[in-house]
């Protein structure tokens, strides 16, 4: 695209990936950027990244993010002559543009006019129906009664779909499949879209079974010229929220994306769009497609588009914005290869996919090459809030074709690793594997009715995949071990060592290992690579054991594993290139059979909550007795005396937050004390 005059400095009102995505399109074309911030991201990336920075108000997005004419004031004092929305927060939102355009700011969007026609489903539909743009039969009058109501859900017919008119995100929304359960279902619509949008005027929909999701990139300028950018496959969605999304579409077929696209141009042009949007298609196992709304902003997934066609759609959002006319003919847009998009969230799939918060203490992505991109909104160090958005970051891969892109896929995923909280990873991970998306036959209601199929963190650990973790652990034990001797007054004795040597032979091993919610207990036999290991009665053999470059390599029973590792404290991610397992190992190791005396620390044997403490100083306990108990994983953790003596001292209360390794209690000698 030719280089010419853009804006000088644009705010970007947003935060997180959004923010630091824009900002690097800015980068590239030379303009600067202001952000905005609330108290609560303070040291977000996005504000580290900018040219300029402006706090608008509390953590809270009512406080800061959603204060519209806070957005505005920061803008004109900073000199932006531009306001960037984003996605989200008030991208959507018309008065918003037009209070932009009053002060005499661009709005880098469409016009609010465009906004406040797609605002109501209802209305939506109807300006959608007279463009010819297909739409789903149903009602959308204005004649709300509960009579009226009924009489036209039996014309509808069953199922159907119950909807807010001004709602969005899937709140709102009920499928009914007998007459008997609609006045219900309409009643717990109306209430649940009073409460989140004010307003509760519903409209009914034909149910469309086993439905795909197909948004089409539209973009506009301001001279008349209305092109698409082909499309997207968004089907695999949980609860409405989408966690996939791809193109080109392993569905349609040449003719059926033709008439995708001249639709989502129509239905453009009947609202007079400018600038970037989506029309969004439900699509029927026949191929038949109706309209469901036009989002009237960037989308999450743009960059899905942008692996496809290798434009920037935020710079053709700012060249519009400034004026310029579109660079391509609908007949000029490049189409080539597949690309697929995921999102990193911090939030537990095991736990109802409940949003987490807390500091990433180790964040590895992959790096970023021709095939693989991410797009991340915090590094290494950041906190992820319980303001907004738990997502980290989204991972999108691009290859010749949907095969070779789901193969870079499963393998950027295997690369990535998050420790300080939870993360949906594991679940990314077993959707790229899955049948029913390898084999592109997913619908937007699969994962809510199978979602058991994708949540491998359930599943119990083998013995085999116990031996390998316990190998980790000894083989890093190891390693310390010989450090620690290599420091020593005499590095070369074998009394350096604590590793359990003995004149006759080196003592046994005991380690206690947790994955999921199960203990396993471990006897190891053996020393440096070589190992005969017991892992819940069950033998197996280990030679040749080493690490190497954050793997571990080993022979078990004969056959060669290898498995990349992690440490984060005592918590152990394996990752042997299908599966991710995270194991644990708790207090109570011993060598030998004899209670290791040490120095009486006990430590924490993983980050965790300390939820109660047994015991005070001075008190006098004995081996093995519970002196705390943590709660990490999802599960509490007994925390036990490793010798028999008196607490000497007690460093942690009910209620702390510690970390791995962080020595909680000291046991004495009695005899000392």
């Amino acid at each position: 695209m030719p280089a010419s005059p853009l804006f000088k400095r644009l705010l970007i009102a947003n935060r997180g990936e959004i923010a630091c995505r824009v900002i690097r399109t800015c980068r590239r074309l030379g303009i600067e950027t202001v952000a905005v911030y609330s108290e609560a991201d303070a040291g977000a990336l996005h504000v580290r990244m900018a040219d300029h920075a402006v706090c608008i108000g509390g953590a809270a997005p009512a406080e800061s993010y959603l204060r519209g004419e806070a957005v505005i004031d920061a803008a004109l004092r900073s000199g932006a002559e531009a306001i960037h929305p984003g996605y989200g927060f008030l991208s959507e939102n018309a008065g918003f543009a037009e209070a932009v355009a009053a002060a005499g700011l661009v709005f880098v969007g469409p016009p609010a006019s465009a906004m406040q026609r797609m605002g109501s489903k209802a209305g939506a539909k109807q300006l959608m129906a007279a463009a010819g743009v297909p739409v789903v039969p149903g009602y959308n009058g204005e004649d709300q009664s509960a009579e009226t109501l009924a009489a036209e859900a039996q014309r509808t017919g069953f199922p159907l779909m119950v909807k807010a008119a001004h709602g969005g995100g899937g709140k709102g929304m009920r499928v009914v499949h007998a007459p008997e359960d609609f006045a219900a279902a309409l009643e717990s619509c109306q209430r649940e879209a009073r409460n989140a949008f004010g307003r509760d005027r519903v409209l009914l929909e034909r149910y469309v079974r086993s439905p795909r999701h197909i948004e089409i990139q539209v973009f506009a300028d301001s001279h008349g010229q209305v092109i698409h950018l082909n499309e997207r496959e968004c089907s695999a969605q949980r609860r409405y929220q989408k966690v996939l999304e791809e193109s080109p579409s392993p569905f349609l077929t040449p003719r059926l994306r033709a008439a995708m696209g001249e639709a989502a141009v129509a239905a453009a042009r009947a609202i007079g769009y400018v600038n970037a949007g989506t029309v969004e298609f439900i699509v029927d196992p026949e191929g038949n497609f109706y309209f469901m709304e036009i989002n009237t902003r960037l989308q999450v997934e743009h960059p899905v588009t942008e692996m496809v066609t290798g434009l920037d759609l935020v710079e053709w959002q700012l060249r519009v914005a400034a004026g310029e006319p579109l660079p391509l003919r609908q007949d000029q847009v490049p189409q080539r290869g597949h690309a697929i998009e995921v999102r990193l969230y911090a939030e537990d799939p095991d736990s109802g996919f409940l949003p987490a918060s807390g500091t990433l203490r180790t964040l590895a992505l992959p790096s970023p090459s021709a095939h693989v991109r991410v797009d991340a909104g915090v590094e290494q160090g950041d906190a992820v809030s319980v303001f907004y958005d738990p997502m980290i970051a989204k991972l999108i891969v691009h290859d010749v074709d949907r095969p070779a892109a789901l193969a870079g896929l499963r393998a950027a995923l295997a690369q990535c690793h998050v420790a300080g909280l939870k993360t949906n990873i594991g679940f990314l991970e077993a959707l790229a594997r899955h049948p029913a998306v390898v084999e592109g036959r997913i619908d937007t209601g699969y994962l809510d009715r199978h979602l058991d199929e994708f949540l491998h963190g359930r599943d119990a650990a083998g013995s085999a995949e116990l031996a390998i973790a316990a190998v980790a652990f000894l083989l890093r034990a190891q390693q310390a071990e010989a450090a620690r001797a290599a420091a020593g007054a005499e590095p070369h004795s074998p009394w350096a060592l604590a590793d359990g040597w003995r004149l006759h032979g080196r003592a046994a091993r005991h380690l206690r290992l947790r994955c999921g919610e199960a203990t396993h207990e471990v006897l190891a036999r053996g020393h440096g690579g070589q190992w005969q290991l017991s892992v819940d009665g069950r033998e197996h053999a280990v030679d040749g054991a080493r690490t190497h470059d954050g793997w571990v390599e080993l022979l078990l029973d004969g056959v060669g594993r290898r498995a990349r590792m992690r440490f984060d404290g005592e918590v152990l991610e394996l990752h042997d290139g299908r599966r991710r397992l995270q194991v644990a190992r708790l207090s109570g190791e011993r060598a030998g059979g004899e209670e290791g005396d040490g120095d009486g620390q006990v430590r924490a044997p993983m980050p965790g909550r300390v939820v109660v403490v047994r015991v005070g100083p001075g008190q006098q306990v004995e081996a093995g007795a519970e002196l705390l108990v943590m709660e990490a994983m999802k599960m509490e953790l007994s925390v036990k005396a490793p010798r028999a003596g008196i607490v000497s001292a007690l460093r942690a209360a009910a209620g702390d937050f510690v970390e791995a390794e962080a020595v909680l209690a000291v046991v004495g000698d009695a005899e000392a004390a």
